[in-house]
């Protein structure tokens, strides 16, 4: 499996590839290889700064003799007119990532600026808010990274570092109790240390996953009302996550119920990228 670092890598491959290709003819056609610059980003929205180091990799992966001066860090609230970083180096080599980089940062500040939206609306409360795998695909590290930058949590990353039994496995499976302990049986026999979270419908459905012993309930589609029930029904016998078309303004009267997590899509599915722009000083 591979690290961040190497996901990483490979996207900023991938992006090179796509974006410039065999190479920027405008850019190569119009500016002399020897001429030099310098460029800063300027932020032109308020929200939460996201994807500093990243554009660190992206500068330092396609030309590494760029310099970049850093102003702002990731996480911090910014206002229209804020730098938060320069580069120097060849001219050449900032128009050729200008659009990357860009892209990168204002979808993950995007992101950042949601997520701190939703988690403030659960200040004081035990609750935080987390992601899912609506993400970009091929950027769902970065899209991850954006929602911790901003104050939320990562469920999990892919399929693979944990095992989320919904609706469709229990259907197939036969119910709650076999899909547990088939699950169980697995993580034995592969040597494999992962959490077990059931997705439920009804309070039956909640009986079943107490008595077949899994880490996480996820309530799906559960009114606030009925999680109140839900919560006192499991009383603390594992942690609570609620599910399914919760919005910033409802998502409140969730994490008053007393649940620990409260996923939503909406952090990462459908962001609106934070203004800004990558311009010559």
């Amino acid at each position: 499996m591979k690290s961040k670092d190497e996901l990483i890598d490979d996207l900023l491959t991938l992006a090179f590839a796509e974006d410039v290709g065999d190479g920027d003819h405008t850019t190569l056609s119009t500016i002399p290889a020897e001429e030099r610059g310098k460029q800063r980003l300027i932020v032109k929205e308020e929200g939460i700064l996201a994807g500093v180091e990243v554009a660190r990799r992206v500068f330092a992966k396609f030309d590494p003799d760029l310099k970049m001066e850093v102003f702002i860090n990731d996480g911090t609230h910014v206002r229209p007119g804020d730098i938060a970083f320069t580069v120097e180096g060849r001219v050449q080599s900032l128009l050729q990532t200008e659009r990357i980089m860009l892209n990168i940062m204002q979808r993950m500040s995007g992101i950042a600026t949601v997520t701190n939206r939703y988690q403030q609306e659960l200040e004081g409360l035990k609750a935080k808010v987390i992601d899912t795998r609506k993400t970009m695909p091929g950027m769902r590290i970065l899209d991850k990274e954006a929602v911790a930058i901003g104050g939320g949590g990562n469920h999990r990353i892919g399929l693979f570092d944990m095992i989320l039994i919904k609706d469709n496995h229990v259907d197939f499976a036969g119910g709650i109790p076999q899909a547990v302990a088939a699950a169980k049986e697995y993580c034995s026999r592969t040597c494999r240390d992962l959490k077990i979270e059931v997705e439920v419908r009804n309070t039956d459905e909640i009986s079943q996953a107490l008595a077949a012993g899994v880490d996480r309930i996820m309530l799906d589609n559960f009114t606030p009302e009925r999680t109140v029930d839900a919560v006192r029904q499991i009383n603390g016998a594992t942690e609570i996550e609620s599910s399914g078309g919760i919005t910033l303004s409802t998502i409140r009267k969730y994490g008053e119920c007393g649940v620990d997590y409260i996923s939503v899509g909406a952090l990462t599915h459908s962001v609106k990228g934070l203004d800004m722009s990558f311009k010559a000083c």
